[in-house]
């Protein structure tokens, strides 16, 4: 059997880091995790090949090659996954489609051959034997959700590692808290699961020996869910890095409980974590109590984030705009909240309610589902009835945008970051990192009609924070593309 693995285009969004990426010569964030776990998992005796679509195009000349069509998505990439679908119909190509998707949408809207629901793990095996036998059923349902020991190295033969801008592994799944909002409870559930360490450390040693001496992002859902291993991994990391020479930098997600053990922040910092992306919503208790975010209640949310900051590891927020209970002056109170906490990466969004979640449910019950929804919650639409006004709701949430990622409060905010945040340990600079600072005093600082706050905060990064000026670049080219996916989104309401 010829297996092609496809993963679709994912659309330009604040997570794409698309016109960031380009300062660097990469095409995108990340490879597909996802594909790469499966592909040990088919027959050795199947023929494997990857495209994955943010970073090369598909073409005819791939899918006459394949037998057939393994995919993953996510609901966010649902437009792509229909053209491509669409795509393999027209050639008679057997299709299988996975991931996070299959969970949010129900199989009749996935006009897919073959469709597994869950995690796959448990289901390749007798999936492969069945297509091979001309017998595969139309849907494969995980019974349960599987031990991680049983998770295969990924294959990083499938892709050209020098295209991404970091490289990724995982070390859990789910989480323990029970967010209304949030799919990854549901899919994953809530008792984490981990991988066994010395399976994490392979992973490791897989990435160093391919050459990789770069990011490394653990993409767990909430990388403290099961403290106690996340300690011992912890060590086991730093260890790692220390007998390595440091290679890697890592970034992960967590929740904002991380900040109440210094212990687990000790243990990040040692193992070298500079980047962690917190979900902090919103800073009104009554919508977090609503919303079942509990974790983040009955604290100063500034200062934990302050806490996290000063063991020298960056906080990128995740925020949420259209719960039941916001009111009109949640903008100004959400602008200020971001400005105050110092937090560059502020990834606000308007509420989703995604299929297959309690809000989903609840909202569907009261008759305020309006769709299924994209998956995209900062493309600036609803898919259900809020109870503010949904014109002035929306028309706040670009307010937002237009603020906190206005030239000269963004660079305001990066300045305070730095001076909560102490550097980083020094790295040598790469290629890609050097095209990436040339890239910017040519766009940003001479071409940019907004060169004038570029070089301002330029000044103010060499003269007052020498030591972090690599991580103001960084952030100053962050901010390049935020500028411009505000622009976009602003643009599309006038």
């Amino acid at each position: 059997m010829n297996a092609l693995l496809v993963y679709p285009s994912i659309p330009d969004t604040y997570w794409s880091f698309r016109y960031a990426l380009s300062f660097q010569g990469k095409r995108a964030a990340q490879p597909p995790l996802g594909l790469m776990t499966i592909a040990p998992l088919l027959p050795g005796h199947w023929r494997k090949r990857l495209v994955d679509m943010n970073v090369e195009r598909l073409t005819e000349a791939h899918l006459a090659w394949a037998d057939v069509v393994l995919i993953s998505a996510m609901l966010v990439q649902r437009g792509a996954v229909d053209a491509l679908l669409a795509r393999c119909r027209e050639r008679g190509l057997r299709t299988v489609i996975g991931g996070p998707i299959t969970s949010s949408l129900a199989p009749s809207m996935l006009p897919a051959t073959h469709i597994v629901i869950g995690e796959a793990e448990e289901i390749v095996s007798d999936l492969a034997r069945d297509i091979e036998n001309n017998t595969a059923r139309p849907v494969y349902q995980a019974c349960e959700r599987p031990l991680l020991d049983r998770c295969p190295l990924p294959d990083l033969s499938l892709i050209r590692m020098k295209r991404y801008n970091t490289m990724t592994i995982q070390c859990s799944r789910g989480c323990p808290f029970q967010c209304e909002f949030c799919d990854i409870i549901e899919i994953y559930g809530r008792k984490p699961r981990t991988k066994p360490i010395p399976q994490v450390l392979a992973e490791l040693d897989q990435l160093y020996a391919a050459g990789w001496r770069d990011s490394v992002f653990l993409v767990d859902d909430n990388f403290i869910g099961h403290k106690p291993r996340a300690k011992a991994l912890l060590a086991a990391l730093s260890d790692w890095q220390a007998d390595h020479g440091f290679p890697f930098r890592f970034i992960t997600e967590a929740s904002l409980n991380l900040a109440d053990d210094l212990d687990l922040l000790h243990g990040m910092q040692a193992a070298q974590f500079t980047s962690v992306f917190l979900g902090i919503e919103t800073p009104n208790e009554s919508s977090l109590l609503a919303s079942g975010k509990l974790q983040n209640t009955r604290r100063d949310l500034v200062e934990s984030i302050r806490r996290i900051q000063r063991r020298g590891i960056e906080v990128m927020g995740g925020f949420i705009l259209g719960f039941d209970t916001d009111r009109e002056d949640i903008f100004d109170r959400l602008v200020d909240f971001i400005q105050t906490s110092a937090i560059p990466i502020a990834m606000v969004g308007l509420l989703q309610a995604i299929p297959g979640t309690q809000l989903y449910r609840r909202l569907h019950s009261e008759g305020r589902i309006l769709e299924s929804g994209t998956g995209n919650n900062t493309g600036g639409q609803l898919n259900f009835l809020p109870r503010m006004n949904a014109a002035s709701l929306t028309r706040g949430y670009r307010q937002v945008l237009e603020r906190i990622y206005s030239c000269d409060a963004y660079y305001e905010r990066v300045l305070r970051f730095l001076a909560h945040c102490p550097p980083p340990a020094a790295t040598q600079l790469s290629l890609s990192k050097l095209r990436a600072l040339l890239a910017s005093l040519l766009r940003q600082g001479i071409l940019s009609p907004h060169r004038r706050s570029y070089w301002k905060f330029l000044l103010a990064a060499i003269t007052r924070y020498r030591h972090s000026f690599r991580t103001a670049m960084t952030l100053a080219v962050m901010g390049y593309h935020f500028q411009r996916m505000t622009d976009r989104i602003c643009r599309q309401d006038a």
